[in-house]
């Protein structure tokens, strides 16, 4: 029997009993839709990552009280470490001269903060921080208009600012900020320059940030309760390794630890940033196999059973074609058509409705839009799989079955 013919009489035989071959498809669909659905979000969100999430510069180390993640049970153990003096810090800088002089640093002001100028009001959450001449660098930062702080506002702590985008926008709608003078936590600088536009990263803006030289900062918000950041940058990507040990010595000697005690600072960089996600999405995806596994583990009994149901049903049939020369191949192979086609065919509705559903969480997370074509790929192949596999039986059975048997069941 032609391949055509085989796979015209497997499709007519599925459209005969719709609800049934729609239930068992509805299984393969969950199953497929689940693991596709979560893979297409994490691949969109691991682009994003890769492509916005790098804050820091190339071949760039940062040290910090707190790594990247600190939340849950190990919070309070990173609260009790001892904060990052701008002293210690400048002290860094020191050692590192030698080394490499691409050194920011850089403090933050985590709670709410608004700029106001001539009447007009930010939003009460500005990113406002104290840095130095390298956060531009450090921190993948551009210069839209006017001056970067350079070296001689840091040691005089002179009383200027540098803002983002969002805060053009609110406060200097139709003026030039230039040289306009600003309020901030209870302060006032003087706008000396504006940062590039840069976006956002999971919905939170890049360009609602302020930033002062560190010494003012220190000055005007005191310094007990604030930990400095150091972000450091190596020569070259050759020298990155040895910048990164000569750092972590540096650091060591002006944290003054001993070579027993272990580092109360962290270390990271854009490469342990996009680690920490890959452990999260491992997780995730880990998740996802198991209940799609077991969704699939369940319309792939469905399968066999419908098909059992489907040889009972069709056995004069059988008995008939096989009495007029129909060989044992031709009947096993439209069986496993019929089991392979329901397999796909709800697999592939699977694998559109995760592509769709994944996109949707990535985009509403301020993500591009993906399609993970492996995913699918594999997809694919695992129902053809299940087709096979839980529906060979069934098509051996009826394959097997004796002509004359067939013809005389009722």
């Amino acid at each position: 029997m032609p391949l055509s013919e085989i796979l015209r009489i497997a499709f007519s035989s599925i459209g005969v009993n719709k609800l049934r071959s729609g239930l068992t498809m509805f299984g393969i669909t969950i199953g497929v839709f689940s693991v596709i659905g979560v893979m297409t979000a994490v691949t969109a969100l691991r682009s994003s990552i890769e492509l916005n999430l790098s804050f820091l510069g190339s071949n760039t180390f940062q040290f910090g009280k707190y790594p990247v993640a600190a939340g849950g049970p190990d919070r309070r153990k990173y609260d009790m470490r001892r904060n990052i003096t701008l002293a210690q810090a400048r002290r860094y800088q020191e050692l590192m001269a030698g080394t490499t002089n691409a050194i920011c640093l850089k403090v933050f002001h985590y709670n709410t903060a608004q700029a106001v100028y001539n009447g007009r009001e930010t939003t009460p959450d500005v990113t406002f921080g104290g840095t130095n001449e390298y956060f531009l660098s450090a921190n993948q930062y551009e210069m839209a208009l006017g001056r970067n702080l350079q070296p001689e506002d840091i040691e005089l702590g002179r009383p200027v600012i540098v803002i983002g985008q969002d805060i053009v926008k609110r406060l200097f709608p139709v003026e030039n900020p230039l040289g306009k003078v600003i309020k901030l936590k209870g302060r006032t600088y003087t706008v000396i320059g504006t940062f590039a536009e840069k976006g956002t990263t999971f919905g939170q803006s890049n360009d609602n940030i302020a930033m002062i030289p560190i010494t003012r900062f220190f000055s005007d918000m005191g310094g007990e309760s604030y930990t400095v950041n150091i972000a450091t940058e190596a020569p070259s990507h050759l020298a990155y390794n040895d910048t990164l040990d000569k750092g972590i010595t540096a650091m060591r000697i002006v944290r003054g630890l001993r070579p027993e005690q272990e580092n109360d600072f962290e270390l990271y960089s854009n490469d342990s940033i996009l680690g920490i996600f890959a452990k999260v999405a491992d997780v995730i995806a880990s998740g996802s196999f198991v209940i799609s596994g077991i969704a699939l583990l369940a319309a792939g009994v469905g399968i066999m059973n419908i098909m059992l149901v489907s040889v009972t049903e069709r056995t004069r049939e059988i008995g008939i074609r096989k009495s007029i020369g129909a060989r044992k191949h031709s009947i096993l192979t439209q069986f496993l058509f019929e089991a392979v086609t329901i397999s796909l065919v709800g697999g592939l509705f699977g694998i559109v409705l995760g592509v769709g559903v994944g996109n949707l969480a990535a985009v509403l997370m301020k993500a591009g839009a993906v399609i993970p074509w492996d995913w699918v790929g594999l997809g694919v192949l695992v129902c053809t799989g299940i087709g096979v596999g839980f529906g060979f039986y069934p098509a051996w059975k009826a394959a097997s079955l004796d002509p004359v048997e067939a013809l005389r069941s009722e």
